[in-house]
């Protein structure tokens, strides 16, 4: 049973979408922009072209505080609430969000240079900033590789003493124990994974995508559900099933990006509940992307999409960005599904060249349905585009455009790298051929493998 539109009138509600933020509390303007080490815009500054711009810039670099609250303080973070203090899952009149998601990477690249004080130091400063800026808002947030020092090192649940991941689940648990009920934080606390409802209706599943990261060298010795996650998640959807609730799925890695194990059984778990999973939510990539499920007797039905949101943080040569997801709301047989999405950006060519003090001014970069003409925002929609987008240029470059968060590289994108990006929107599982060849790539698929290991930018 596909997703269909919600009928006219019925309520809709707003979700802000942040991911990677990154923040670099070594950040210096008018420090070099340019340098041999993996993150710069840091140490003392000078005179001259190449300099750090105030808000951010178009290189190897993190952001600065004053850049995320800038974002912070502009967004209409007034939210409705019931008389319990629970979201009702509407927005109200002014624009405001029903909920916050938050997917992870708080620390810089600065990644040889870390302790866990430092760690634990950007969790604790940049959830009180979001606490502060968005007041009585419930943000559910996921856990990013780079929250642990060594980076992408977590090691599974039955690891115990100093070399576990306690110091830092606990952590968590303190610092978003106003936003999670207890049994998630429980979970948490022990895997860095949850469950929560987000309004009467709507379940989130929160998803620590580490257990399955090609950089976690825990996972030689488990791989295949190495904290016992799938099989929590198989769980948690049948309840959902059985009480007639949907499930938002966030996480910080995206499933195609995944372990091949890992990320093949993920698969079958979407396509076993799709009617129940509305929504999955992810990002890492820094890019604006997207990964398709299909039904795994054809691979041909569009079954479900993850979303994968731009990045904050400028790494590398990006504008600083963040989403906004408009869903279906509760109200009796609700999707709960996305109906559109919204970008916006901060240019900053723009914001660097104004006068000092001038509040930076974030824009739509665009809407999703507007932009790409989608009859509605289900899967479907999206595998008709990437099938538009193989045979209308000038579309293609829209996305390409957008994938870039209005900075595109200045090598266009020729026909292999073209042929490798749609293969990778068809591929919400890791290192399978067979998603690719209804769209003919030219490219063997070892050849587009090795563009997609190109782009990697985390």
């Amino acid at each position: 049973r596909p997703p269909t539109p919600p009928p006219p009138g019925a309520p809709t509600a707003r979700i802000l979408f942040l991911t990677d933020l990154h923040w670099d509390r070594q950040y210096t303007p008018g420090s070099a922009a340019a340098c041999p080490d993996p993150l710069c815009c840091r140490g003392a500054p000078r005179d001259g072209p190449g300099a750090a711009g105030f808000w951010g810039s178009y290189s190897k670099c993190d952001l600065p505080l004053h850049t995320i609250d800038a974002l912070l303080a502009q967004l209409p973070n007034a939210t409705s609430h019931t008389s319990n203090g629970t979201s009702n899952g509407t927005s109200n009149g002014t624009g405001g969000f029903a909920a916050a998601y938050w997917t992870g990477d708080i620390p810089a690249h600065d990644v040889w240079q870390q302790s866990r004080r430092d760690q634990l130091r950007a969790l604790r400063t940049v959830t009180a900033l979001l606490r502060t800026r968005l007041g009585g808002l419930r943000v559910f947030p996921a856990v990013g590789n780079h929250e642990a020092t060594p980076v992408n090192a977590f090691p599974p649940p039955y690891v115990r003493g100093n070399r576990s991941a306690a110091w830092l689940y606990d952590a968590m648990a303190e610092a978003w124990q106003d936003w999670l009920p207890p049994a998630a934080l429980h979970t948490l606390r022990a895997g860095g994974f949850y469950t929560a409802q987000v309004w009467p209706g709507l379940r989130l599943v929160s998803l620590n995508m580490n257990f399955c990261s090609q950089a976690n060298f825990w996972l030689l010795i488990n791989a295949t559900d190495p904290a016992g996650q799938l099989q929590w998640l198989m769980g948690v959807l049948a309840d959902a099933e059985r009480d007639g609730e949907k499930v938002h799925i966030i996480g910080h890695i995206p499933p195609a990006h995944c372990l091949r194990s890992w990320s093949w059984n993920y698969y079958r778990i979407v396509s076993r509940f799709e009617g129940t999973i509305a929504a999955q939510f992810f990002g890492h990539t820094h890019l604006d992307e997207f990964e398709l499920f299909y039904d795994e007797e054809t691979l041909s039905r569009p079954v479900s999409i993850a979303f994968v949101a731009p990045s904050v943080t400028t790494y590398i040569n990006l504008n600083p960005g963040y989403r906004v997801y408009e869903v279906a709301s509760s109200y009796p047989g609700s999707s709960h599904a996305v109906l559109d999405h919204e970008t916006f950006i901060l240019n900053l060519t723009e914001a660097n060249r104004a006068p000092p003090g001038t509040p930076p001014r974030w824009q739509q970069l665009y809407s999703a349905r507007e932009a790409y003409g989608l009859p509605t925002a289900f899967p479907a929609d999206w595998d008709q585009l990437v099938r538009r987008m193989q045979d209308d240029e000038q579309l293609f470059q829209r996305f390409w455009f957008h994938l870039h968060k209005g900075h595109p590289p200045r090598e266009p994108c020729g026909a292999p790298c073209k042929a490798a990006l749609l293969c990778a929107l068809r591929s919400g599982r890791a290192a399978d051929p067979t998603l690719c060849r209804p769209l003919r790539p030219a490219l063997p698929f070892p050849r587009i493998q090795e563009l997609w290991r190109q782009w990697q930018l985390c």
